[in-house]
This record gives structure tokens, sequence and C-alpha cells, in this order.
């Protein structure tokens, strides 16, 4: 019986998921009293497998779901909203859905949901520390109203705070009530993971829990604005910027190849070299964006082109 949908490597990619849930227990039950060097380093941890897991496990399960049985798809789906804090299928939503669809335009109105543009003055990029320190706040503070969507709003499919959601969810009578159903799953296990570390530690999940959930978010945004960065939102083979480092994209599971990514979101992470070498022609025929470091440490790339200003802004 065929297990793993794409591949068989993404058992690794399960395996870190389970892991992920297992080290936040585990901080949580031996978390004895408060000092500087306790909190630092829980934080650093905490702060450091979420992000790990948003930019990576997640984001290439949203992509391709690792099981062919949906009961263990929507189980990562669970486990995963709780390491992470938010859905994962709403992460599916604005991500597959429109992020990749998209591509980070500057479009007039801007139609990315997560472009690096939105709220930016004179069709520039916003500045990163209101795109990913404002922007974290923001998506850490709308924890509490989807938990409340998912606990008392029966009533309503959507909450108010899910922008676009209506237009983004399937047209499909089934898909559609799976998809809400899924919605509501995720956000009720991030409630009631909650509640269990809570119940563990209070302190430490209200002192190293929360505030590494919002670095986390912090380091996501900065990730996603240095993913797109000066790169040219008009052009198929430009609109992105990769890093090829090796030892990266090894600990990464290809996460660099985000061009690549971005010119095929369906195609599996362990196929994004070889998805580089098919266009590597029409690469070389691109004034693209190759970055000499990981995105999430993008500010480092001083020198780096800004393509978006040789384009004429569509109104």
């Amino acid at each position: 019986m065929k297990i793993w949908k794409s591949s068989k490597k993404d058992a690794i990619l399960f395996l870190l998921s389970i892991l992920n849930v297992i080290i936040n227990i585990t901080l949580a039950f031996n978390w004895n009293e408060l000092s500087i060097y306790s909190w630092i380093v829980n934080v650093i941890i905490v702060s450091l497998i979420t992000t790990y897991n948003i930019i990576v496990i997640s984001h290439f399960f949203t992509h391709n779901p690792w099981f062919v049985s949906s009961v263990m798809n929507n189980f990562v789906s669970i486990l995963n909203s709780i390491n992470i804090g938010q859905s994962i299928q709403a992460y599916h939503l604005t991500h597959v859905r429109n992020h990749h669809k998209y591509h980070n335009d500057n479009g007039n109105p801007i139609k990315d949901l997560s472009s690096t543009f939105l709220n930016g003055k004179k069709n520039e990029h916003n500045t990163l520390w209101k795109y990913a320190i404002i922007g974290g706040i923001g998506t850490l503070l709308n924890i509490i109203p989807h938990i409340l969507w998912s606990l008392f709003s029966w009533g309503y499919k959507l909450s108010k705070y899910d922008s676009n959601f209506e237009n983004l969810i399937s047209k499909d009578k089934l898909k559609n009530r799976k998809e809400i159903t899924q919605l509501r799953l995720d956000r009720l296990a991030i409630f009631i993971g909650f509640l269990f570390l809570f119940s563990v530690s209070w302190e430490w999940t209200l002192l190293c829990y929360l505030p590494s959930i919002l670095f986390s978010f912090i380091l996501v945004n900065i990730q996603n604005y240095y993913e797109h960065y000066g790169a040219n939102p008009e052009n198929k083979f430009s609109n992105s910027v990769s890093y090829y480092g090796k030892l990266y994209n090894l600990l990464a599971f290809n996460d660099g190849y985000h061009q690549e990514h971005h010119i095929s979101g369906g195609t599996h992470w362990s196929q994004l070299p070889k998805l580089r070498e098919r266009y590597y022609d029409k690469f070389k025929e691109q004034d693209r964006i190759i970055s000499p470091v990981p995105a999430i440490l993008g500010f480092l790339h001083i020198k780096r082109k800004l393509l978006h200003k040789n384009y004429k802004h569509k109104e």
C-alpha cells in the first residue's frame, strides 16, 4: 500500500513535525524558575524551530501534502497548526492560492495579500520594519479572533478577520465544507494546544512560548521580504530571489531555490535543483537577483539590484 503521495523523503519532514511538538512539551515540563539565561535559551530554541517549521516544513506541506491518505494529511495540518500557531489550511489558502497566483505583485490594486509592496509609498516596497514587525504583531493578535471564531461562531462560515478567504476557498460545495471544517479544526487544535502548555507551565507559556511565536512571525516576514525585495514582479523568471548555498539548501530542503519554486509551486522540494537546470538557459537571459546569503539574512545583501524600478507600474 502506498503511503507517501510524492516522495518517501517527506517522512523526514513528518518526523521533524513530531519532534517540534516533543521539544515544546519537554521545554514546558522542564521549566523551573525564571532566569535571564533560561529565558534566552528557551526563546531562541522555540523561535528557531517554529520559524523553521513555517518556512520549510509547513511551507512545503501546503504545496504538496505528504500522504496519500486525506486523514493523515488532516492530522498533519492539525499537528503543525499547533506547532506554528497558525492554521495550515489558512496557510494553504493565503500562500498557495494567493501568493503563488500573484507572485508579490505591485498592481493597482495589489492582489497578493502578502506582497512586500502593500502599504508601500510611491510604488516601492513597504519598509522592512513595518512589513516584518508590525505584520508579525498583527498575525499574533489575529490568533485571538480566529480562535474565538472556531469556538463560538458556528453560524458563520468564515471569520471577518479572514481577509479575502471567500475568494480563496473552493467553490465546490463538498471541498468548500471540508476546507472550512479543516480551518476550524486547525484553530481549535491551536487553542487546545495552548491550554495544554498553559496547564503544564503558565509561566513558560506566557514568558517563553508567546514571545517566541511573535519572534517567529517576524523572522518569517523578514524571510518573505528578502525573497522578493528588488525582484521584478512582472517577470516570471525574475520575480523572486534564490540562494544556492549547498549547506543551507541541504538543511532547509532546497528552500533557497525560491525563483524556481515560484515558476512551479507544485514541484516537489527534492526536484527544485533539476528545475534550475531545466531553465538554465532562460535564467541566463534574465537580469535577475541571486542572493549571496539566505533570505532570512537578506539585509546583509547590501548591493542588491533593484529590478522592480525598471518596469512600468500597472495602474
